[in-house]
């Protein structure tokens, strides 16, 4: 079975976004502007990309990273692998064409059989509704957190708010650095 791995830039109350911001509140921007760059906290980003042997995304965000991520040359090894995008809207023809072979998923069970197949870890990046649709339905397997030190209030959360029973979770990896930032990598326990 493969790993399906959640990736997230987060606020210490649970808030999301794009690196560089998103709009619709007034905090936007908060990974670039409230925090000071230190290389170092930013190391699992190069590991995940060395690591991953397929990427998993929503369709807001494949619409996003599909533009920019193909020709950054921080982003190089993700044009290789394989991609799969979550939609019940996207057709074939709305794939880029420079970004390596991609498919269309349409359900949490197609991506359930997809962590059946043989193959190393799958890594998804940003995709906020998907990331709570795939953690209510269990099939996270592992979180990689950066935790920035900012209570934000408002913006996209990372996890649902459904009346479920308790995930337990097991701290594999953490680090603090200079600016605040926390790393934490989570196991889901099962």
């Amino acid at each position: 079975m493969r790993t399906l791995i959640s990736t997230a830039f987060i606020s210490l109350d649970g808030v999301v976004e794009a690196p560089g911001g998103e709009p619709g509140y007034r905090n936007s921007g908060w990974t670039f502007k409230d925090v000071e760059f230190v290389p170092e906290a930013f190391e699992i980003k190069g590991r995940e990309q060395e690591e991953a042997t397929a990427m998993l995304l929503g369709r807001v965000s494949y619409q996003a990273f599909s533009e920019v991520w193909p020709d950054m040359a921080e982003f190089a090894r993700y044009r290789t692998l394989p991609k799969y995008v979550v939609s019940t809207t996207l057709t074939e023809d709305d794939l880029v064409t420079n970004w390596g072979d991609t498919t269309i998923l349409r359900s949490l069970d197609e991506i359930a059989a997809l962590k059946e197949t043989e193959g190393g870890p799958i890594i998804v990046h940003g995709s906020a509704s998907l990331n709570r649709a795939l953690s209510d339905a269990g099939l996270v397997d592992r979180y990689h957190l950066l935790v920035f030190p900012l209570l934000l209030g408002a913006g996209k959360r990372l996890f649902s708010d459904t009346d479920k029973d308790a995930q337990k979770l097991a701290l594999v990896e953490h680090a603090v650095y200079s600016n605040g930032l926390q790393k934490q990598v989570l196991d889901v326990v099962r």
